[in-house]
Protein backbone atom coordinates (compact mmCIF):
# COMPACT_ATOMS: atom_id res chain seq x y z
CA UNK A 1 0.00 0.00 0.00
CA UNK A 2 0.93 3.63 -0.38
CA UNK A 3 0.86 5.33 3.04
CA UNK A 4 1.12 9.03 3.86
CA UNK A 5 2.54 10.02 7.24
CA UNK A 6 1.73 13.61 8.19
CA UNK A 7 4.42 14.88 10.56
CA UNK A 8 8.17 14.21 10.75
CA UNK A 9 8.76 14.57 14.47
CA UNK A 10 10.05 11.51 16.28
CA UNK A 11 6.52 10.02 16.27
CA UNK A 12 6.00 10.33 12.52
CA UNK A 13 9.59 9.40 11.66
CA UNK A 14 9.48 6.23 13.75
CA UNK A 15 6.09 5.31 12.30
CA UNK A 16 7.43 5.73 8.74
CA UNK A 17 10.32 3.39 9.56
CA UNK A 18 8.04 0.59 10.75
CA UNK A 19 5.60 1.09 7.86
CA UNK A 20 8.47 0.79 5.38
CA UNK A 21 9.77 -2.25 7.21
CA UNK A 22 6.30 -3.79 6.78
CA UNK A 23 6.67 -3.36 3.01
CA UNK A 24 4.61 -0.23 2.36
CA UNK A 25 5.43 2.66 0.03
CA UNK A 26 5.73 5.56 2.47
CA UNK A 27 5.71 9.34 1.98
CA UNK A 28 6.27 11.66 4.97
CA UNK A 29 5.06 15.28 4.86
CA UNK A 30 6.23 18.07 7.19
CA UNK A 31 6.22 21.87 7.14
CA UNK A 32 9.77 22.13 8.49
CA UNK A 33 12.96 21.84 6.35
CA UNK A 34 13.99 18.65 8.17
CA UNK A 35 12.88 16.09 10.75
CA UNK A 36 12.23 16.76 14.44
CA UNK A 37 12.41 20.56 14.21
CA UNK A 38 9.64 21.35 16.70
CA UNK A 39 8.65 19.42 19.87
CA UNK A 40 11.18 16.65 19.16
CA UNK A 41 14.06 19.07 18.60
CA UNK A 42 15.26 19.58 22.16
CA UNK A 43 13.24 17.56 24.65
CA UNK A 44 14.51 16.38 28.04
CA UNK A 45 16.38 13.45 26.50
CA UNK A 46 15.04 10.71 28.74
CA UNK A 47 13.64 7.41 27.46
CA UNK A 48 11.93 6.73 30.75
CA UNK A 49 9.31 3.97 30.88
CA UNK A 50 9.72 3.84 34.65
CA UNK A 51 8.38 7.40 34.86
CA UNK A 52 5.56 6.85 32.35
CA UNK A 53 2.28 7.92 33.90
CA UNK A 54 -0.45 10.54 33.68
CA UNK A 55 -0.06 14.07 34.98
CA UNK A 56 -3.70 13.87 36.08
CA UNK A 57 -3.31 12.35 39.55
CA UNK A 58 -4.86 12.59 43.00
CA UNK A 59 -3.71 15.80 44.67
CA UNK A 60 -2.79 17.52 41.41
CA UNK A 61 -5.70 20.06 41.50
CA UNK A 62 -4.42 21.33 44.87
CA UNK A 63 -0.88 21.66 43.52
CA UNK A 64 -2.07 23.54 40.43
CA UNK A 65 -4.03 25.97 42.63
CA UNK A 66 -0.93 26.52 44.80
CA UNK A 67 1.22 27.25 41.74
CA UNK A 68 -1.26 29.59 40.03
CA UNK A 69 0.36 32.83 41.11
CA UNK A 70 3.99 31.72 41.17
CA UNK A 71 6.39 33.37 38.72
CA UNK A 72 8.20 30.07 38.13
CA UNK A 73 6.34 26.83 38.90
CA UNK A 74 6.41 23.27 37.51
CA UNK A 75 2.91 23.78 36.09
CA UNK A 76 1.43 27.13 35.07
CA UNK A 77 -2.05 27.91 33.79
CA UNK A 78 -2.52 30.93 31.51
CA UNK A 79 -6.34 31.11 31.15
CA UNK A 80 -7.59 32.05 27.69
CA UNK A 81 -10.93 32.63 26.00
CA UNK A 82 -10.55 29.22 24.41
CA UNK A 83 -13.29 26.62 24.74
CA UNK A 84 -10.84 23.82 23.92
CA UNK A 85 -8.50 24.86 26.74
CA UNK A 86 -11.32 24.75 29.29
CA UNK A 87 -12.64 21.46 27.95
CA UNK A 88 -9.15 19.99 28.29
CA UNK A 89 -8.86 21.29 31.86
CA UNK A 90 -12.24 19.81 32.78
CA UNK A 91 -11.16 16.46 31.38
CA UNK A 92 -7.87 16.70 33.24
CA UNK A 93 -9.65 17.31 36.55
CA UNK A 94 -12.03 14.39 35.94
CA UNK A 95 -9.03 12.11 35.62
CA UNK A 96 -7.45 13.20 38.94
CA UNK A 97 -9.10 10.36 40.85
CA UNK A 98 -7.28 7.36 42.29
CA UNK A 99 -9.24 4.93 40.11
CA UNK A 100 -8.62 6.75 36.83
CA UNK A 101 -4.99 7.43 37.70
CA UNK A 102 -4.36 3.71 38.29
CA UNK A 103 -6.11 2.80 35.04
CA UNK A 104 -4.23 5.35 32.95
CA UNK A 105 -0.90 4.57 34.65
CA UNK A 106 -1.29 0.90 33.71
CA UNK A 107 -2.02 1.81 30.09
CA UNK A 108 0.99 4.12 29.83
CA UNK A 109 3.30 1.62 31.50
CA UNK A 110 2.17 -1.05 29.04
CA UNK A 111 3.07 1.00 25.98
CA UNK A 112 6.21 2.61 27.43
CA UNK A 113 7.97 -0.66 28.24
CA UNK A 114 6.93 -2.15 24.90
CA UNK A 115 8.29 0.94 23.16
CA UNK A 116 11.64 0.76 24.92
CA UNK A 117 11.97 -2.87 23.79
CA UNK A 118 11.23 -1.73 20.21
CA UNK A 119 13.87 1.01 20.46
CA UNK A 120 16.51 -1.41 21.76
CA UNK A 121 15.68 -3.87 18.96
CA UNK A 122 15.93 -1.09 16.35
CA UNK A 123 19.29 0.00 17.75
CA UNK A 124 20.64 -3.53 17.70
CA UNK A 125 19.36 -4.09 14.16
CA UNK A 126 20.68 -0.86 12.64
CA UNK A 127 23.48 0.38 14.90
CA UNK A 128 21.80 3.80 15.01
CA UNK A 129 23.67 6.31 17.20
CA UNK A 130 22.11 9.33 18.91
CA UNK A 131 24.27 10.22 21.95
CA UNK A 132 22.41 7.51 23.82
CA UNK A 133 23.20 6.13 27.23
CA UNK A 134 21.89 3.32 29.42
CA UNK A 135 22.80 4.72 32.83
CA UNK A 136 19.28 5.02 34.22
CA UNK A 137 17.65 7.95 36.01
CA UNK A 138 18.21 9.30 39.52
CA UNK A 139 15.21 11.19 40.93
CA UNK A 140 16.48 13.38 43.75
CA UNK A 141 14.52 14.60 46.78
CA UNK A 142 15.34 17.76 48.73
CA UNK A 143 12.99 17.24 51.70
CA UNK A 144 11.59 14.47 53.87
CA UNK A 145 8.16 15.15 52.40
CA UNK A 146 9.54 14.45 48.93
CA UNK A 147 11.20 11.24 50.21
CA UNK A 148 7.83 10.13 51.59
CA UNK A 149 6.28 10.81 48.18
CA UNK A 150 9.06 8.80 46.57
CA UNK A 151 8.32 5.89 48.90
CA UNK A 152 4.68 5.94 47.80
CA UNK A 153 5.78 6.02 44.15
CA UNK A 154 8.09 3.07 44.84
CA UNK A 155 5.09 0.95 45.85
CA UNK A 156 3.53 1.64 42.45
CA UNK A 157 6.83 0.71 40.75
CA UNK A 158 6.88 -2.55 42.69
CA UNK A 159 3.37 -3.37 41.46
CA UNK A 160 4.64 -3.04 37.87
CA UNK A 161 7.86 -5.00 38.59
CA UNK A 162 10.02 -1.97 37.68
CA UNK A 163 13.61 -2.14 39.02
CA UNK A 164 14.20 0.62 41.57
CA UNK A 165 15.57 1.46 44.98
CA UNK A 166 15.35 4.33 47.43
CA UNK A 167 18.82 5.60 48.39
CA UNK A 168 20.20 8.12 50.87
CA UNK A 169 22.39 11.11 49.98
CA UNK A 170 25.59 9.06 50.24
CA UNK A 171 24.37 6.41 47.80
CA UNK A 172 22.98 9.11 45.48
CA UNK A 173 26.42 10.71 45.20
CA UNK A 174 27.95 7.30 44.52
CA UNK A 175 25.56 6.88 41.58
CA UNK A 176 26.14 10.49 40.41
CA UNK A 177 29.42 11.67 42.01
CA UNK A 178 29.10 15.20 40.60
CA UNK A 179 26.12 15.80 42.92
CA UNK A 180 28.65 16.12 45.76
CA UNK A 181 29.19 19.74 44.64
CA UNK A 182 25.47 20.57 44.52
CA UNK A 183 24.44 23.86 46.13
CA UNK A 184 20.96 22.54 47.00
CA UNK A 185 20.17 20.04 49.77
CA UNK A 186 19.76 16.40 48.77
CA UNK A 187 17.86 14.30 51.31
CA UNK A 188 17.69 11.13 49.24
CA UNK A 189 16.81 9.76 45.83
CA UNK A 190 14.98 7.12 43.82
CA UNK A 191 17.21 5.21 41.42
CA UNK A 192 15.66 3.78 38.23
CA UNK A 193 18.48 1.80 36.57
CA UNK A 194 16.53 0.47 33.57
CA UNK A 195 15.78 3.83 31.91
CA UNK A 196 17.82 5.29 29.06
CA UNK A 197 18.81 8.64 27.58
CA UNK A 198 19.39 9.97 24.08
CA UNK A 199 19.07 12.93 21.74
CA UNK A 200 15.65 12.70 20.09
CA UNK A 201 16.62 15.06 17.25
CA UNK A 202 19.78 13.12 16.40
CA UNK A 203 17.78 9.88 16.48
CA UNK A 204 15.15 11.27 14.12
CA UNK A 205 17.75 12.57 11.66
CA UNK A 206 19.57 9.24 11.64
CA UNK A 207 16.31 7.31 11.22
CA UNK A 208 15.35 9.47 8.24
CA UNK A 209 18.56 8.41 6.48
CA UNK A 210 17.96 4.75 7.31
CA UNK A 211 14.35 5.07 6.10
CA UNK A 212 15.41 6.65 2.83
CA UNK A 213 17.51 3.54 2.17
CA UNK A 214 14.29 1.56 2.55
CA UNK A 215 12.59 3.77 -0.04
CA UNK A 216 10.74 6.24 2.19
CA UNK A 217 10.22 9.68 0.58
CA UNK A 218 10.22 12.88 2.64
CA UNK A 219 8.41 16.03 1.53
CA UNK A 220 9.82 18.78 3.76
CA UNK A 221 8.86 22.47 3.55
CA UNK A 222 5.30 21.32 2.83
CA UNK A 223 2.30 22.61 4.79
CA UNK A 224 -0.63 20.28 5.46
CA UNK A 225 -3.76 22.41 4.89
CA UNK A 226 -6.84 20.19 5.10
CA UNK A 227 -8.30 16.74 4.65
CA UNK A 228 -10.71 15.81 1.85
CA UNK A 229 -13.38 13.41 3.09
CA UNK A 230 -15.93 11.92 0.69
CA UNK A 231 -18.59 9.42 1.73
CA UNK A 232 -16.85 8.55 5.00
CA UNK A 233 -13.56 7.87 3.21
CA UNK A 234 -10.38 9.96 3.13
CA UNK A 235 -10.04 11.09 -0.48
CA UNK A 236 -6.91 13.22 -0.19
CA UNK A 237 -4.74 15.61 1.76
CA UNK A 238 -4.46 19.18 0.51
CA UNK A 239 -0.93 20.56 0.97
CA UNK A 240 1.00 23.63 -0.15
CA UNK A 241 2.44 21.45 -2.92
CA UNK A 242 -0.83 20.03 -4.18
CA UNK A 243 -3.27 17.29 -3.19
CA UNK A 244 -1.75 13.99 -2.09
CA UNK A 245 -3.57 10.67 -2.16
CA UNK A 246 -2.75 7.29 -0.67
CA UNK A 247 -4.36 4.05 0.46
CA UNK A 248 -3.84 5.02 4.10
CA UNK A 249 -2.87 8.22 5.93
CA UNK A 250 -1.40 8.48 9.44
CA UNK A 251 -1.80 11.74 11.38
CA UNK A 252 1.30 12.36 13.51
CA UNK A 253 1.17 16.15 13.76
CA UNK A 254 1.32 16.55 17.52
CA UNK A 255 -0.69 19.49 18.87
CA UNK A 256 -1.58 20.64 15.35
CA UNK A 257 -3.48 17.40 14.70
CA UNK A 258 -6.52 18.56 16.66
CA UNK A 259 -6.84 21.65 14.42
CA UNK A 260 -6.60 19.55 11.24
CA UNK A 261 -9.08 16.89 12.38
CA UNK A 262 -11.92 19.05 13.72
CA UNK A 263 -13.20 20.19 10.28
CA UNK A 264 -13.28 16.49 9.31
CA UNK A 265 -15.57 15.69 12.26
CA UNK A 266 -13.00 14.22 14.68
CA UNK A 267 -12.80 16.47 17.74
CA UNK A 268 -10.00 15.26 20.01
CA UNK A 269 -9.29 16.81 23.44
CA UNK A 270 -5.59 17.29 22.70
CA UNK A 271 -4.10 20.57 23.88
CA UNK A 272 -0.55 21.98 23.76
CA UNK A 273 1.38 22.17 27.04
CA UNK A 274 4.51 24.27 26.64
CA UNK A 275 7.90 23.26 27.98
CA UNK A 276 11.20 25.15 28.24
CA UNK A 277 14.71 23.87 27.61
CA UNK A 278 18.30 24.97 28.16
CA UNK A 279 21.27 23.13 26.64
CA UNK A 280 24.92 23.95 27.34
CA UNK A 281 28.30 22.33 26.70
CA UNK A 282 30.08 20.31 29.37
CA UNK A 283 33.44 21.93 30.11
CA UNK A 284 34.43 19.67 33.01
CA UNK A 285 33.51 16.06 32.33
CA UNK A 286 33.83 14.80 35.91
CA UNK A 287 31.62 17.65 37.19
CA UNK A 288 28.63 16.68 35.04
CA UNK A 289 26.16 13.84 35.60
CA UNK A 290 26.94 10.45 34.13
CA UNK A 291 23.35 9.96 32.98
CA UNK A 292 20.09 11.67 33.95
CA UNK A 293 18.89 13.40 37.12
CA UNK A 294 15.29 14.36 37.80
CA UNK A 295 14.85 17.08 40.44
CA UNK A 296 11.54 16.29 42.13
CA UNK A 297 11.33 19.72 43.74
CA UNK A 298 11.35 21.72 40.48
CA UNK A 299 10.23 18.91 38.13
CA UNK A 300 13.27 19.70 35.96
CA UNK A 301 15.12 16.85 34.24
CA UNK A 302 18.85 17.21 33.56
CA UNK A 303 20.33 14.79 31.03
CA UNK A 304 23.81 14.20 29.70
CA UNK A 305 23.80 13.99 25.89
CA UNK A 306 27.36 13.27 24.80
CA UNK A 307 29.34 16.42 25.63
CA UNK A 308 26.22 18.52 26.32
CA UNK A 309 23.92 18.96 29.30
CA UNK A 310 20.19 19.35 28.67
CA UNK A 311 17.78 20.77 31.27
CA UNK A 312 14.03 20.70 30.56
CA UNK A 313 10.95 21.47 32.56
CA UNK A 314 7.82 23.57 33.12
CA UNK A 315 4.30 22.78 31.93
CA UNK A 316 2.64 25.96 30.70
CA UNK A 317 -0.96 25.68 29.54
CA UNK A 318 -1.21 28.76 27.35
CA UNK A 319 -2.39 27.84 23.85
CA UNK A 320 -0.30 27.57 20.69
CA UNK A 321 2.25 30.30 21.42
CA UNK A 322 5.72 28.94 20.54
CA UNK A 323 7.71 31.98 21.66
CA UNK A 324 10.78 31.26 23.77
CA UNK A 325 10.50 33.01 27.15
CA UNK A 326 14.12 33.60 28.23
CA UNK A 327 13.10 33.95 31.88
CA UNK A 328 11.45 30.53 31.98
CA UNK A 329 14.44 28.98 30.20
CA UNK A 330 16.77 30.72 32.65
CA UNK A 331 14.80 29.28 35.58
CA UNK A 332 15.16 25.77 34.14
CA UNK A 333 18.84 26.35 33.46
CA UNK A 334 19.44 27.57 37.02
CA UNK A 335 18.26 24.24 38.43
CA UNK A 336 20.93 22.43 36.42
CA UNK A 337 23.59 24.92 37.46
CA UNK A 338 22.62 24.62 41.14
CA UNK A 339 22.89 20.83 40.97
CA UNK A 340 26.04 20.76 38.84
CA UNK A 341 27.73 24.15 39.40
CA UNK A 342 31.09 23.22 37.88
CA UNK A 343 29.88 21.40 34.75
CA UNK A 344 29.96 24.52 32.57
CA UNK A 345 32.31 27.43 33.19
CA UNK A 346 31.45 30.21 30.73
CA UNK A 347 27.66 30.51 31.07
CA UNK A 348 26.86 29.62 27.46
CA UNK A 349 23.40 28.12 26.92
CA UNK A 350 20.96 27.59 24.06
CA UNK A 351 17.25 28.02 24.81
CA UNK A 352 14.27 26.25 23.29
CA UNK A 353 10.51 25.97 23.83
CA UNK A 354 8.18 23.23 22.63
CA UNK A 355 4.48 22.32 22.66
CA UNK A 356 3.74 18.89 24.06
CA UNK A 357 0.51 17.39 22.58
CA UNK A 358 -1.24 16.36 25.80
CA UNK A 359 -4.40 14.34 26.31
CA UNK A 360 -6.35 15.01 29.55
CA UNK A 361 -5.92 11.44 30.79
CA UNK A 362 -2.39 10.65 29.55
CA UNK A 363 -2.53 7.79 26.99
CA UNK A 364 -2.19 8.64 23.28
CA UNK A 365 -4.62 8.00 20.42
CA UNK A 366 -3.51 5.14 18.19
CA UNK A 367 -5.17 3.39 15.28
CA UNK A 368 -8.12 3.72 12.91
CA UNK A 369 -10.81 6.40 12.85
CA UNK A 370 -14.41 6.43 11.57
CA UNK A 371 -13.01 7.91 8.37
CA UNK A 372 -11.85 5.10 6.11
CA UNK A 373 -8.11 5.10 5.42
CA UNK A 374 -7.33 7.58 8.23
CA UNK A 375 -5.22 6.51 11.23
CA UNK A 376 -3.99 8.34 14.34
CA UNK A 377 -0.62 8.34 16.07
CA UNK A 378 -0.72 11.34 18.40
CA UNK A 379 -1.26 12.70 21.92
CA UNK A 380 1.90 11.25 23.46
CA UNK A 381 2.49 14.49 25.40
CA UNK A 382 5.73 14.51 27.40
CA UNK A 383 6.23 10.80 26.65
CA UNK A 384 6.76 11.13 22.90
CA UNK A 385 10.43 10.13 22.91
CA UNK A 386 9.73 7.26 25.28
CA UNK A 387 6.74 5.97 23.27
CA UNK A 388 7.82 6.73 19.69
CA UNK A 389 9.05 3.33 18.55
CA UNK A 390 6.28 1.37 20.22
CA UNK A 391 3.56 3.63 18.83
CA UNK A 392 5.16 3.47 15.39
CA UNK A 393 5.22 -0.32 15.42
CA UNK A 394 1.63 -0.53 16.68
CA UNK A 395 0.23 1.81 14.03
CA UNK A 396 2.24 0.06 11.29
CA UNK A 397 0.71 -3.24 12.43
CA UNK A 398 -2.82 -1.79 12.38
CA UNK A 399 -2.37 -0.20 8.95
CA UNK A 400 -1.10 -3.58 7.71
CA UNK A 401 -4.15 -5.40 9.09
CA UNK A 402 -2.14 -7.18 11.77
CA UNK A 403 -2.89 -7.47 15.46
CA UNK A 404 -0.68 -5.32 17.69
CA UNK A 405 1.75 -7.04 20.06
CA UNK A 406 0.19 -5.46 23.17
CA UNK A 407 -3.35 -4.91 24.44
CA UNK A 408 -4.64 -1.64 22.95
CA UNK A 409 -7.42 -1.10 25.49
CA UNK A 410 -7.52 2.61 26.28
CA UNK A 411 -5.71 3.85 23.13
CA UNK A 412 -8.55 4.07 20.60
CA UNK A 413 -11.06 6.84 19.91
CA UNK A 414 -13.62 5.13 22.15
Amino acid sequence: MKVLVLGAGVIGTACAWYLAKAGHEVVVVDRQPGPARETSFANAGGVCPSFAGPWAAPGMPFKVAKWLFAAHAPLMLRPRLDLHQWRWLAGFLRNCTAERFAQNKARMQRIAHYSKACLVALREETGIAYDHGTGGVLQIFRTQEEIDGGARAAKVLTSFSIPHRIVDRGEATQIEPSLSTSTVPIAGALHLPADETGDCHLFSEALVELSRRRGVSFMFDTDVERLIVDGGQLDGVVTSRGTLRADATVIALGSEAALLLRPAGIDLPIYPVKGYVATFPIDHDDMAPRSCVMDEHSKVMITRLGNRLRAAGVAEIAGYDRAIDPQQCKAVESVARDLFPAANADGRAEYWACLRPMTPDGPPYLGPTPIGGLFLNLGQGSNGWTQACGCGQIVADLVSGRQAAIDLEGFGLR
